[in-house]
């Protein structure tokens, strides 16, 4: 990058040098004509190809920025071929009105619309498209501005000495609203940026000095292509030429781009300015001015037809606002939602972290003494006569401890840190085997299982004994709820949807009291006996272990339902394509 700043350094020193020399030498004639045309040419023709080479190296805002430059910088050159045309091939002066004033008018546009893209400020939102719109606006603003106070000087009414004036005003105005936008982001930019934006403001402040010190020139009959006056002006576009090496190679953001949202809100603002002042010229064209009739007219439908397409371009703005409104509303519901559960799962493992290291060691204790209080029940039924009453209680005695025992078992089961055997596991298998297991408990006789997994479903990597563990505790749950209900009916859905499985579990009992503390240790909706609360518990924590997420809410039509979200498991682990080929087609079941 420096090599390439050197040799265009020292090509502009090339140029300069030959503009004055042919200044001091050639003096007014169609030499100098020819050499100062060619050099305005090659300055103009380098900074186009520098900025279009940006175009490539960079992305995002940053390229749209460059793409706009391109763009002004070709407005420019085009006007100086048609300025090249009169003078180097037809060999005459330009004509006064001159059609490629337009263009040399209009090449600032694209530069302004450049500078409202802010490619120094955070990269992060989309506004390419509203961007878009923006700059159309100011361009459609722009290019009526001089057709309303130029043009009809050329051509509705002619008068060359307010066709000058006009065109100078507004030339003057354009070029002053572009150095002082310039001079803010100066300013406000930092680093790499701010010594770019204060390159370009130099180069266009001396640029715009040495213009007008050419039109004063013309203006007294002193000025010709070639002259000393055309060193500064070629001084000014060497310079603006180098933007393109001068600009910061990586785009990204300054330490000034924490005011991003107040940067945006300008270009936005420039356009509804633009838009709010075409009915006061309405106004001013219908009942103010000196203006001969054909003129009045003329800006009277300029202006109202101008009214008409800036206002389908705000139509447009509009719809594009709204359709990206209703995309930030439905993703911000979507990450609180995600946000929601990502909370609840967060509590949820704290609780269950912090309660399963207290388990654990109160279950390890609590194992040694209930070992021997089951051998010496045993002991004492086996070695000593014992009436009928005295053998009750025994028995009695050795239950309860026996349950206690299965308790202390399941708070281990709930806190045990032993790594699971995963491996690649079809999920229907394992919930058939569930509901095979569940249909062997007589209260589960009377109720229908009914399992439906889809074509699509791939398999999982996880632990299959881990997970007929989950599955079977839902399903028990489930005939639980459903005792003494005629027609109890549990649903089983597997599908994929997206990069997850979905198991869900749905019965038409009478739902849950509180679907969202079923996963709290010890909370339980059964009589004292028959159950801990720790079971859900325990699944949560064995599905949080299988990278997934557990859920549980009441249906709208009655009863509960029970979501278990699995990721799919990766093509690469060995097997999973085998086990994807095996587990085609399309599964129903039915158990009673």
């Amino acid at each position: 990058m420096a090599h390439r700043v050197k040799e265009y350094r020292v090509a502009a020193i090339v140029l300069i040098v030959t503009q004055a020399g042919a200044a001091l030498v050639l003096g007014r004639g169609f030499a100098s004509t020819l050499v100062g045309d060619l050099i305005q040419s090659i300055c103009l023709l380098l900074g186009l190809v520098c900025a279009v080479s940006n175009i490539r190296t960079t992305h995002g805002r940053v390229r749209g920025f460059w793409t706009l430059v391109s763009l002004g910088f070709g407005f420019w050159l085009a006007f100086q071929f048609l300025w090249n045309y009169f003078e180097v091939i037809l060999r005459q002066d330009v004509p006064n009105p001159f059609i490629g004033d337009v263009i040399l008018f209009l090449h600032i546009v694209p530069m302004m619309a450049a500078l409202a893209v802010q490619p120094h400020t955070s990269q992060d939102e989309p506004v390419i498209r509203l961007s878009s719109v923006d700059f159309l606006l100011l361009l459609i603003w722009w290019l009526f501005l001089y057709l309303f106070a130029v043009v009809p000087w050329q051509y509705v009414y002619r008068n060359d000495p307010l066709y000058d004036h006009a065109w100078n005003v507004l030339y003057l105005i354009e070029k002053f609203v572009f150095l002082c936008w310039l001079g803010v982001l100066w300013a406000r930019s930092r680093d790499a940026w701010r010594s770019f934006y204060g390159h370009w403001f130099g180069a266009t402040l001396l640029y715009a000095i040495s213009s007008y010190i050419a039109n004063v020139a013309i203006e007294r009959h002193r000025y010709y292509t070639g002259s000393f006056y055309d060193v500064p002006l070629v001084i000014s576009l060497a310079w603006l030429g180098a933007l393109g090496l001068l600009s910061p190679r990586t785009g990204v953001p300054d330490s000034s781009s924490t005011d991003t949202e107040e940067h945006n809100v300008w270009s936005p603002r420039l356009a509804m300015v633009a838009i709010l002042s075409l009915p006061m010229l309405v106004a001013w064209s219908a009942f103010g001015g000196d203006a001969p009739v054909s003129v009045r007219k003329y800006r009277l439908w300029l202006t109202v037809a101008t009214m008409i397409v800036m206002g389908l371009l705000v139509f447009l703005k509009q719809h594009i606002l709204d359709r990206e409104l209703l995309r930030l509303l439905r993703s911000s519901r979507a990450s609180l939602a995600d946000l929601r559960r990502a909370q609840v799962q967060l509590v949820q493992s704290e609780k269950l972290a912090s309660l399963g290291q207290l388990v654990a060691g109160a279950a390890h204790e609590l194992n040694n003494p209930l070992t021997a209080m089951i051998g010496y029940s045993q002991l004492l039924v086996e070695t000593t006569p014992l009436t009928p009453q005295q053998q009750s209680l025994t028995e009695r005695l050795w239950d309860q401890v026996n349950r206690t025992r299965v308790l202390v078992a399941g708070l281990l089961s709930f806190s045990k840190q032993v790594p699971m055997e995963k491996k690649m596991v079809t999920l229907d298998s394992v919930i058939h085997t569930a509901a095979k297991l569940c249909g062997s408990d007589p209260k589960a006789r009377s109720i229908s299982v009914d399992i439906a997994v889809h074509s699509d479903v791939p398999p999982i990597c996880g632990d299959s004994s881990q997970l007929l563990q989950v599955f079977l505790h839902i399903l028990r749950n489930a005939v639980d709820a459903l005792e003494g209900i005629n027609g109890g009916t549990v649903k089983i859905l597997v599908e994929r949807r997206g990069d997850s499985v979905i198991v869900e579990f749905c019965d038409n009992g009478t739902g849950i009291a509180d679907p969202q503390r079923v996963f709290d240790p010890f909370y339980t909706t059964k009589p004292v006996g028959k159950g801990a609360g720790l079971g859900l518990s325990a699944c949560y924590g064995i599905i949080h272990e299988h990278q997934g997420r557990i859920w549980c809410q009441n249906r709208s039509e009655g009863g509960a339902l029970f979501g278990v979200e699995f990721p799919v498991a990766d093509a690469s682990i060995p097997g999973s394509n085998e086990l994807r080929e095996s587990s085609g087609g399309v599964l129903t079941a039915r158990s009673n």
